[in-house]
């Protein structure tokens, strides 16, 4: 057996120097509190993301997040999503999509009229910054509070991913401080234990400040209007108060329980600040969209975090690289422990997760649906499966909006959206409305759930979700296009590799492979409840067009219609065998090809930080290990994982990307347990090259399909 503890503390995080791109996040996959060198949100402007920016340098907010907080822009306009439609000519008629939406515009400031419904509603609603928590240091009595994190001596931060918790200290006018961060595991709930000389003499201090929402593409806050919010104090004993938050439509409260100290509001609007005579301050602070209720303290909270992160750890599974000989065993092996935390924290909660969690807030902190696979299917694999299904229930609610959409486009069943919030309504985007490679991701999650499932929950788990298998095919099989006997991915569609010409675009080659394994999903989904399966899905299974191929290269393209190919952003055909499991539309042999045609001159600079995992699925799949660990560990800048665990992609807008840390997972997964081709032969690890290098253990993966 694989000693677990082991394995987890030598990858503990350590950082011992402020830096504006290193947070450490505390959380439960709902809410996440990130913090900064002194173990709380202490220097706000040092991790502003906009400043970085603007001076091309890289740094991430130091925020607190959830899925519930969520606001949305005053709309004197009424904006409707039909505001934002344009029509489209199709072989059905005329189809109406909600295209309008010019995202240089927004982001250069000026939205064009045409486009103002659609600026709207895309950025609306956006998820909001529930409140910086950090603390006031001064140097001196009446001095003006630190806003240097360089004034700082002697700074050392650890991270325990074993029980989640953050322990950070530091010197500052010539006395020690000592901060314990940790989240309670189940609630909106973040703890803290300072201690410290300074808080006696009056120079350290808690202090609470509240922005108003912000609808930008990254920033979580706005601090530049105060009279567009409220926070009303109140005190409910001696040591605990409220804060009631108002902005616009959204309410929320915040509730404080500290065990010595006063409580008051400063000269400043939306600022509160705690100050004690004691040496030791500890400090629950929760949010809640209602009341929150009392009681914790810090020792429930990080009692809780440890027996829970205990749990996770020595549950499921875990792969082991020590022994190896290739040099790059050891940075793997940290990037799989580290992606561990970073999705547990991140991407495990109740809905699907955005690209940077709840830490950063880009695309306004909505969701990309065709994203969820990335971030959560490897929870199934991982043996995890409790974590995947938590946002899995989210679909059902949003199941009769995904139907109106396939109404209104003349389709049968519900189309599931792009790029959209926890009500269901899709945003307007010119790529967004027309992609249609999410459509099979609720089927193959809940197909890997039904793989990692006790089997006396597997009855149940099929009845709750057939309605959404059964409504998900419907549309699949309304989609394809019936021409001389075959079934075609018709235009419009905007394939995964997001730059080609929607309206002439067809047949793109990982669509359709995906396509036939999702309808295989349904058939089996189908056959669980007792019935046949469906005549006319399989007639289009059937079928299907084949991929096309370029007759030169013996590859295959991109999409079927010229331009068949372009060399940059995601490889995103190699997914119909690596992502996809194999099928009767894929040829591995031609597979193998388009994938050393893909390494031999790929834009690498313009891939993302989910191709390369994608990449060494299709490599374990198609036989190369060899080259299965080459592409998932390939030096280049979007491939790069921060001591945090990090994987940025372009600068302060998206300073890391969670799509990463899962599809990392998915791939190590994969390549360790093999698939049920490889579990039938015995074969062990045949993602990983056999040239006595690499010494993998590995125990509690769930095979892949």
């Amino acid at each position: 057996m694989i000693d677990r503890e082991a394995l987890v503390r030598r990858h503990t995080i350590e950082i011992t120097r402020p830096d504006p791109s290193h947070v450490l996040t505390v959380g439960n996959g709902d809410f996440a509190y990130t913090a900064d060198i002194t173990g709380m949100q202490t220097f706000v402007s040092y991790h502003d993301q906009s400043a970085a920016l603007a001076e091309q340098r890289l740094a991430v907010h130091n925020a607190t997040m959830s899925n519930w907080g969520w606001h949305s822009m005053p709309n004197p306009d009424g904006f409707v999503l039909d505001d934002a439609m344009s029509t489209y000519r199709t072989s059905r008629g005329p189809v109406r999509y909600p295209d309008k939406f010019d995202i240089a515009s927004i982001m250069g400031g000026e939205v064009p009229e045409e486009s103002r419904a659609g600026a709207w509603l895309h950025t609306n609603p956006h998820r909001i910054d529930l409140g910086r928590v950090g603390l006031r240091l001064r140097s001196a009595p009446g001095a003006e509070p630190e806003t240097d994190p360089g004034a700082l001596t002697n700074p050392c931060q650890r991270l325990d991913l074993w029980t989640g918790t953050i322990t950070s200290g530091f010197e500052y006018a010539g006395h020690e401080v000592r901060v314990t961060t940790v989240a309670h595991p189940h609630h909106a709930r973040v703890a803290f234990r300072i201690e410290s000389e300074l808080l006696a003499s009056g120079l350290a201090g808690v202090v609470l400040r509240f922005p108003y929402a912000s609808d930008g593409f990254f920033r979580t806050s706005d601090w530049t209007g105060p009279a567009r919010h409220e926070s009303t104090p109140e005190r409910l004993g001696e040591r605990s108060a409220r804060i009631r938050r108002v902005l616009d439509d959204t309410v929320y409260a915040v509730r404080l329980d500290w065990t010595e100290g006063a409580f008051s509001a400063t000269r400043e609007p939306h600022e509160f600040e705690l100050t004690g005579s004691a040496t030791v301050l500890e400090l629950v602070v929760g949010f809640a969209p209602g009341e929150e209720p009392g009681g914790d303290t810090f020792a429930s909270v990080a009692g809780a975090a440890e027996a829970w992160w205990r749990g996770f750890w020595t549950a499921g599974a875990a792969v082991d690289f020590a022994g190896s000989t290739d040099p790059r065993a050891a940075e793997l092996e940290r990037r799989v422990v580290l992606s561990q935390y970073q999705t547990a924290v991140n991407n495990s909660g109740s809905l699907p997760p955005q690209e940077s969690g709840l830490v950063a807030n880009s695309w306004q902190g909505k969701f990309h649906l065709e994203m969820h696979w990335w971030h959560a299917a490897h929870f199934a694999a991982w043996g995890r499966p409790e974590l995947l299904a938590r946002s899995m229930d989210w679909y059902l609610s949003i199941l009769e909006s995904a139907r109106e959409t396939a109404r209104r486009q003349s389709y049968e069943g519900a189309r599931w959206p792009k790029h959209i919030g926890p009500d269901g309504r899709e945003s307007p985007s010119d790529i967004g409305a027309l992609l249609v490679w999410q459509q099979p991701h609720p089927l193959y999650l809940l197909e890997l759930l039904y793989r990692g499932a006790q089997e006396e929950r597997r009855t149940e788990l099929v009845a709750r979700f057939a309605e959404l298998v059964q409504e998900t095919a419907q549309f699949m099989v309304s989609f394809v296009e019936e021409r001389s006997g075959v079934y075609h991915l018709p235009a419009p569609v905007m394939p995964a590799q997001e730059f080609y010409d929607a309206k002439t675009t067809e047949d793109p080659t990982f669509e359709l492979a995906y396509w036939w394994y999702g309808l295989q999903i349904a058939q089996s989904w189908r056959e669980r409840l007792g019935l046949d399966r469906d005549k006319r899905w399989q007639h289009v299974q059937d079928n299907l067009a084949t991929p096309h191929r370029d007759p030169d290269r013996g590859t295959y393209s991109a999409i079927a219609t010229v331009p068949h190919l372009r060399r940059d952003d995601h490889p995103s055909m190699l997914c119909a065998l690596g992502v996809v499991p194999a099928g009767p539309l894929i040829d591995a042999r031609v597979m193998e090809a388009t994938l050393l045609d893909v390494l031999d001159d790929w834009q690498w600079d313009s891939a993302w930080g989910w191709d390369f995992p994608a990449m060494a699925m299709t490599a374990a799949r198609v036989g190369r290990p060899d080259l299965a660990v080459d592409v998932l560990l390939m030096d280049t800048p979007k491939n790069t994982y921060s001591l945090v665990g990090h994987n940025p992609q372009f600068g302060s807008p998206l300073p890391l990307y969670n799509a990463a840390n899962g599809g990392l997972l998915a791939a190590v997964s994969l390549m360790a347990a093999g698939w049920d081709a490889t579990d039938a032969t015995g074969s062990d690890c045949p993602g990983f090259p056999r040239d006595g290098r690499w010494q993998v253990r590995h125990e509690g993966f769930n095979v892949w399909p």
